[in-house]
This record gives C-alpha cells, sequence and structure tokens, in this order.
C-alpha cells in the first residue's frame, strides 16, 4: 500500500473540491494501493493540522459556516515543518504577482516537497523558475488542472502522444466566454444581459474582466507554451482581444453565414494568440454552453480533439487528484 500524505494551500471552491474528491473517492483509490490522507489544510484563517490524516468530513462541515478552528501557522510554516509528500496548491490566480501563490510553490519545491496545482499565476509569470527547481530538488511538479479543468491536455500530449511532434494546439479555454457568446448567438440577446444572467447563475465572476477580456485565457497558452513547445513565454508575449466588442448582430451575420463566433486561442511555436474568431458550424470548435474543446494538430496522429469542463469544484479536483495517484506511482 503506497501512502501519501497531502497538504492543500488555499481552501476555497477547489481545495474543497479536493477534499471533498479524496473523501469520496478514498475507499476506491485504497482498493488500487493508493493511501491518500490530507494531513494540513492552510488559507487565510490559518492552518488545520493531523498528522494521522485529517476528518475531512468535519472540515468541509465546518467550513461552510466558516467555523474551522486552525492554528496561525501560516501556509508557508505548515509546507516547511509539517511532515508530507505532495502539496496541493489551489490558492487564486494572481497575473500580476503570481502571489501568494508563486511562495507556497517554490517554498514546496525548494524543501523537496512534490507540488500540484491549479493556479496559472505563477507558471505563468515564470514558468522555467518553477521547472527549473522541480529538477534541481528531483521533485514532481503537476499542473494538468491549470489549462483544461477536467479536460485532459498536457497529459495526454506528453503520455499518450508522446511520440508525436505538436504542430499547434487552437481552443476554446474559457467557459465563461463561450456561454456568454453561445446565448448571445442562440437567442440575439445582448453583450450586458448575458453576462448579468451568466453572473447570476455563478458562470461569471462580480468583476469578469479575468474571462471575458482574455486574459485567463492568454495565461493558459502560456503554459501549453512552455510545457509543449519549449518555449519561454510570458503573459506580454500574448496578443488577446476579449469578447466585450461583439453584438449579437455580428454573431446573427455570421451565423447567417454558417459561422459561429468563438473566444479562440491558438498556440504553435510562430503565434500566441487570443481572439473571437470565426468558427464554422460542425467544426469540432463549434461547441456551446460552458464546454472547453482543445484541438492538438500532431505530425503521426493528425487532429486528436478533446473536449470537457474547464472548470467547476469536483470537475477540477478530479484533475488534480489523478495528478495525485500519478506522482505516487513514481
Amino acid at each position: 500500500m503506497k501512502m501519501m500524505r497531502v497538504s492543500i494551500v488555499g481552501f476555497g471552491v477547489v481545495g474543497r473540491g479536493v477534499a471533498q474528491v479524496i473523501q469520496q473517492k478514498y475507499d476506491h483509490m485504497k482498493a488500487r494501493g493508493i493511501d491518500l490522507k490530507v494531513v494540513a489544510i492552510s488559507d487565510i484563517w490559518g492552518t488545520v493540522v493531523d498528522e494521522s490524516g485529517i476528518n475531512l468530513n468535519d472540515v468541509l462541515e465546518k467550513a461552510k459556516s466558516r467555523g474551522i478552528e486552525a492554528t496561525d501557522m501560516s501556509g508557508v510554516q505548515m509546507i516547511k515543518e509539517i511532515d508530507h509528500d505532495v502539496v496541493v496548491e489551489t490558492t487564486p490566480t494572481n497575473k500580476e504577482t503570481g502571489e501568494p501563490g508563486m511562495t507556497h510553490m517554490v517554498t514546496a519545491l525548494e524543501n523537496k516537497r512534490n507540488l500540484v496545482t491549479s493556479n496559472k499565476g505563477p507558471l505563468a509569470l515564470d514558468y522555467k523558475k518553477l521547472m527549473d527547481l522541480a529538477r534541481v530538488n528531483d521533485v514532481e511538479f503537476r499542473y494538468e488542472a491549470t489549462v483544461g479543468g477536467a479536460m485532459p491536455i498536457i497529459n495526454l500530449i506528453k503520455d499518450d502522444l508522446a511520440c508525436n511532434e505538436i504542430l499547434s494546439i487552437t481552443g476554446i479555454l474559457n467557459g465563461t466566454c463561450n456561454y456568454i457568446l453561445t446565448r448571445m448567438a442562440e437567442d440575439g440577446l445582448p453583450y450586458e444581459y448575458v453576462l448579468s444572467e451568466a453572473q447570476d447563475l455563478g458562470i461569471a465572476e462580480a468583476d469578469p474582466t479575468y474571462d471575458v477580456d482574455g486574459i485567463d485565457t492568454a495565461c493558459k497558452l502560456v503554459i501549453l507554451a512552455n510545457s509543449i513547445f519549449g518555449m519561454d513565454a510570458t503573459y506580454n508575449d500574448v496578443t488577446v482581444t476579449g469578447i466585450r466588442e461583439v453584438t449579437s448582430d455580428a454573431l446573427k451575420l455570421a451565423h447567417d453565414e454558417g459561422y459561429l463566433i468563438k473566444l479562440v486561442g491558438v498556440v504553435n511555436k510562430d503565434i500566441l494568440s487570443v481572439a473571437p474568431r470565426l468558427v464554422p458550424i460542425g467544426n469540432p470548435l463549434s461547441i456551446g454552453g460552458t464546454l472547453n474543446v482543445a484541438s492538438i494538430q500532431t505530425d503521426l496522429a493528425g487532429e486528436i480533439t478533446v473536449t470537457g469542463k474547464g472548470a467547476g469544484s469536483i470537475e477540477t479536483a478530479s484533475t488534480i487528484v489523478g495528478d495525485i495517484i500519478s506522482i505516487s506511482k513514481k
């Protein structure tokens, strides 16, 4: 039986999802020889520690009422001082400084902890630094959840398509934008109305800038550029146009000509671009709702297209726990 002691830094929507998935799938994983125990959880309210394994049911229940009893130990202290194998970093993305995620990640790697994250900011700012630290300290660093949520892209390419040269990746990588453009196109509704609806449904944030201005998609492209194409790109290398200027009239005109307008990200060795683009109706990229899709062009396997949920607590957590399981098999 392989024991993996896990910490979670950032106990918001995704962090709680990770705890829920580990709790829900504990017996399933144990039957396959993997014993995952969460020994520490840190957030802005402090840190909960139980080196024999935290009662996740109890912590999740108390989190609903903000009644978690915690010490004042910081996340950085916890990473350094508590004996564990894997740090799961799920604090919110900050594309300006990468903090607090960058400090958590650097601390984990320098202290020889394996690292799994859904936090795009640090990877979009300084991917090379983090990968160098992982290599020097001989630990695993997994980040599948930063790009496609539950939709596999990075691990698919690195594992199943390992003998292929990747020529390009084209995709719809933001569910909020896809929802807004789908609703506008299908019902002829104006942007502001659909944005407000998306906010009411919890699909869009109160401040939707990160999504609708293409920033989220751009950060994901940077991660793909660096991890798949071996580039040393940052957010500033991406040409970015969001969806604020797309009108219902433009969407109708496009539809009449056999096209949809989608926010599309493109990455290859020469291009890093996010912009609204015309997509032929029936094309693999013509998906609706909050779904994400990526079309991977390869030299041997041809075009491989994957579709799935690009966000969501449990969906993203399933990918994070999958990365932990992959590390346990090393």
